[in-house]
């Protein structure tokens, strides 16, 4: 028996957003590249703290720093697609989130790749760790959380 991951479905995420792949997402093999994944993580990630969590990139003292991510790959996604990017809650503490994003083309009910973002939350003047913001913490919880 394989330990190997296994795509998520879509109806294991709550909370979906749309993007667009882009041109240079494409590599030498005719597939969105790796990489490309790890940036679609981050923005779907920033989009939710910045319209759900009220963050204010380059005014809040108390920001995310990526501190871990990782992805499993089962099937590729070629240039030009409307990926939805399903957007959940592994684990809370009270100084970091850890999210999975799972990604998936149109008319799939299984992702072609499932990712985790660490996010630790840092005082930017300090460096030093920091808690949750309150108003992100309030958006996260709204998310299910595993039981």
């Amino acid at each position: 028996m394989s330990d190997r991951p296994r795509p998520a479905l879509r109806s294991d995420y709550s909370c979906e957003y749309q993007l667009e792949s882009r041109w240079a997402d494409n590599d030498v093999y005719g597939h969105i590249n790796n990489v490309a994944y790890y940036a679609y993580f981050d923005s779907v990630v920033n989009r939710f703290l910045i319209e759900e969590g009220g963050l204010r990139p380059g005014v809040d003292t108390v920001v995310g720093y990526v501190v871990h991510s990782s992805a499993n790959y089962f099937s590729p996604a070629t240039y030009p697609v409307t990926l939805s990017l399903g957007l959940k809650v592994l684990r809370m503490g009270d100084k970091s989130v850890t999210w999975e994003v799972g990604v998936f083309i149109p008319e799939s009910d299984h992702s072609c790749v499932t990712g985790t973002f660490t996010h630790a939350f840092v005082d930017r003047s300090t460096g030093e760790s920091a808690p949750v913001p309150v108003s992100i913490r309030a958006a996260i919880e709204q998310l299910p959380l595993p039981g």
